[in-house]
């Protein structure tokens, strides 16, 4: 059967994941986004928003995990069928992005799992809800106080890479400079950014979490 770009096709019932066959894509709709003509000519589907509402969580976590594309696949054209459309072009770009938000930071490891499950706990995807559920994760979860140093190179100011500072709190959060912490240096106390900051016991819940949200910080955009 030939098949065009657009057209909407349908997977056809026993077929399996071709990257892992632990999931079974029976049914599983999209649009054609590409075609391989081969020996055994192959298809690209798109899958539609009604495919990937239904999408197993563990399906995209895998894949995240995987460096593998969720959101679409290549199979042989013998493995798909026509369909009729559910939704347009749109829709399915709205819903992709929506999961996307959800589980983007999962394929770095541990430390994303970290990031995602902040980031997922804001009240949206949105930057500042963002550095709001990081404030209430690490005021919950960080002991205080705790050593630090600067790791960044300071243009101005009194405090140098490489000075030691105990931070004692959070002080406020900033849309520019993240989550800014109270800390001291000898006698005198200042406001600092935390982004700035690497924890002096490297092997330790405060320096994972910082290590975390300085990442996500980094890699925001």
């Amino acid at each position: 059967m030939k098949f065009k770009i657009g057209q909407t096709v349908k997977v056809r019932n026993g077929v399996l994941c071709p990257d892992d066959s632990e999931f079974n894509l029976s049914g599983w709709t999209g649009r054609i986004i590409e075609i391989v003509e081969d020996e055994e000519p192959t298809v690209c589907i798109e899958f539609d928003s009604i495919t990937l509402k239904d999408m197993p969580e563990k399906y995209v976590k895998k894949s995240e995990q995987e460096d593998l594309d969720w959101s679409k696949i290549y199979l042989y054209e013998t493995e798909v069928e026509p369909t009729a459309s559910r939704d347009t072009e749109q829709v399915a770009k709205n819903v992709r992005n929506k999961i996307k938000k959800r589980f983007e930071w999962i394929g770095i490891g541990s430390q994303g799992e970290l990031i995602q499950y902040v980031i997922n706990s804001a009240k949206s995807f949105k930057e500042w809800d963002a550095l709001k559920a990081w404030e209430k994760y690490l005021e919950k979860n960080l002991q205080f106080p705790f050593e630090t140093f600067i790791h960044e190179y300071q243009g101005r100011g009194p405090l140098n890479e490489g000075d030691k500072l105990k931070v004692s709190g959070i002080e406020l959060v900033d849309d520019h400079y993240g989550i800014i912490v109270a800390c001291r240096k000898e006698r005198k106390r200042y406001d600092f950014p935390l982004v700035d900051l690497k924890v002096t016991e490297e092997k330790s819940i405060n320096s994972d979490i910082i290590e975390a949200y300085r990442t996500w910080f980094a890699n925001r955009y």
